[in-house]
């Protein structure tokens, strides 16, 4: 934002999609959740991107500025992620304005509403300047209008289309019978979902489930993506490795270190199995957690954020396919057919350990994670 563009909103009044505070609180649960339902409220209102403008004090529109200001984007994206649902697609920006400095939260109009605060269940809207309840007919309209509601479709500030490996997109749909070429592959990315255009600036921002699948450098953008391998077995390898990447290179990368690190006699396609489900089905929400490998003598211990959601199969654990535009991708890309064998996934994992241990599955509604913990590699020694 420039500094004509910040002079023309403070001539206007607060409204649905217009904030303006004096300062904000972060430091305290109080002030984190205020600022969510801030955030919650304008995004749920209608009118295009909205903006929550802080160093102004709201009556009288006097730049107070703000001092010290230690409020990062990443620290914002934090708080949104984890007290609302889905994630809202948010910047931040300091500018200096009247020699003071002025911190913008844009609040894209993305293509998930309604958003609900996940501590009280409530959904909030700007009703004039005041944050307001929405009511169960707004909630049933914006329902409507937004039927799927999948995380994979929100859009990442700050990303574009330079962002997007063609090759993968090519692939992806000449897999699914259509030609692609420069002139047409803009207009079936957006319709897959892959972008989405910002209405207010006219730029196209690729969606959570567009970098993850489409793009092999997405940490910059979505830095949580990634698997960690701490390796305490095989000095030959470094202690700690973190594997980056679009979803399939993370999966095939992963496939190939681990056959190195551990013994030949080790059932590996059964950890491997593990990762893909942690890779498929992890809550990609949590912008605060990643995919942890722990290989240990005693055990192998993989972590995935999120809980398990369990499925209607009775007969055996299944999950249910959290993230289904994301599988439907990889599937398509898949050259190995790793994901062929769908279902049934973790009686695999047991059967490979018949006679040489227990494989157990943690389901951590504290911790919000999902733990497979294997037998360790000196059952194999």
């Amino acid at each position: 934002m420039d500094k004509k563009k910040l002079a023309n909103l403070l001539k206007k009044i607060e409204g649905p999609k217009l904030d303006f505070k004096q300062s904000i609180q972060i430091e305290t649960d109080s002030g984190r959740r205020e600022l969510a339902k801030d955030i919650c409220a304008i995004a749920n209102s209608k009118g295009g991107r909205g903006y929550l403008i802080i160093g102004i004090e709201d009556k009288t529109k006097k730049v107070i500025g703000i001092e010290d200001f230690e409020l990062s984007e990443e620290k914002i994206q934090q708080i949104v992620s984890s007290r609302i649902d889905p994630p809202i697609p948010i910047s931040l920006e300091v500018i200096e304005f009247q020699n003071k400095k002025v911190a913008i939260i844009n609040v894209y109009d993305g293509p998930q509403k309604p958003y609900q605060l996940r501590d009280n269940g409530a959904f909030y809207v700007r009703r004039g300047s005041t944050n307001d309840t929405m009511r169960k007919q707004e909630i049933v309209s914006a329902l409507q209008e937004n039927f799927m509601l999948n995380a994979e479709l929100c859009p990442i500030p700050g990303s574009n289309l330079s962002c997007i490996d063609n090759t993968l997109v090519d692939k992806y749909f000449f897999s699914q019978g259509i030609k692609v070429d420069d002139d047409n592959r803009v207009g079936l990315m957006e319709s897959a979902s892959i972008i989405y255009m910002d209405k207010d600036s006219g730029k196209y921002m690729v969606t959570l489930g567009g970098l993850l699948v489409f793009c092999k450098n997405n940490s910059i953008y979505v830095p949580h993506n990634m698997i960690k391998i701490i390796n305490k077995v095989n000095t030959n390898f470094d202690n700690t490795i973190v594997i980056h990447g679009d979803l399939l290179t993370m999966l095939n990368s992963s496939e190939k270190l681990l056959r190195d690190i551990l013994v030949k006699s080790y059932p590996v396609e059964a950890v491997n199995e593990g990762i893909k489900n942690a890779i498929l089905y992890r809550d990609y929400t949590m912008f605060n957690k990643i995919i942890e490998v722990i290989i240990n003598y005693n055990s192998i211990i993989i972590t995935s954020p999120g809980i398990l959601v369990k499925g209607n199969n009775t007969g055996y654990i299944n999950y249910v396919k959290r993230n289904m535009w994301i599988y439907e991708k990889v599937i398509a890309l898949d050259d190995k057919s790793k994901f062929i064998k769908s279902g049934k996934g973790f009686s695999r994992m047991k059967n490979a350990f018949k006679r040489k241990g227990k494989v157990n599955f943690i389901n951590s509604i504290e911790d919000g994670d999902f733990k497979v913990i294997y037998p360790g590699v000196k059952k194999f020694d």
